[in-house]
């Protein structure tokens, strides 16, 4: 971590704001798509991205009497991001280490057609490889909230960096 991000990370109260700032001033893409912090506890993370039309599949000469779906990636970089960051909450410094991306696994549900919601999990953060669960789910036009995805990764963790 630098200097200026150890500093600034200094500053805040509790480990929600402090990823809440790590996403928005450090991840310049997560920041693009919108996604907020909601929740952070031991092993847990909770993101969200809000249903913005450049995020979606939206075709010209596609139906015009339903809100386009997300893309499929969107969702695949929440399961990723909040995966990871969950994992940070294991460690004792949870942003003096990394952690890396080893592996990931999506399985989309359904078409996301709203904001959406991931919720990681830890499964296991053991000495150099931890694994997340996640469960991403979205609104419909009707309001009702549905999954619309689950995935699993693994991570390297780099505690001492």
């Amino acid at each position: 971590m630098t200097d200026d991000l150890q500093a600034a990370m200094a500053e805040f109260d509790d480990l929600e704001e402090a990823v809440g700032y790590v996403v928005e001033e450090h991840h310049e893409f997560l920041s693009w798509i919108g996604t907020t912090v909601d929740g952070v506890g031991d092993g847990t993370m909770t993101l969200s991205i809000p249903y913005d039309e450049k995020l979606t599949n939206a075709r010209p000469n596609g139906p015009t009497d339903r809100r386009p779906d997300i893309n499929g990636g969107v969702a695949a970089t929440l399961v990723d991001t909040a995966g990871g960051l969950a994992l940070r909450t294991e460690l004792e410094d949870p942003f003096g280490g990394e952690v890396a991306t080893i592996n990931l696994n999506v399985n989309y549900l359904r078409p996301a057609t709203g904001d959406l919601t991931a919720r990681a999990e830890v499964v296991r953060a053991g000495s150099s490889v931890g694994v997340s669960e996640v469960v991403v789910e979205s609104t419909t036009p009707d309001g009702e909230t549905r999954e619309v995805a689950t995935g699993q990764g693994a991570y390297r963790l780099f505690r001492d960096r």
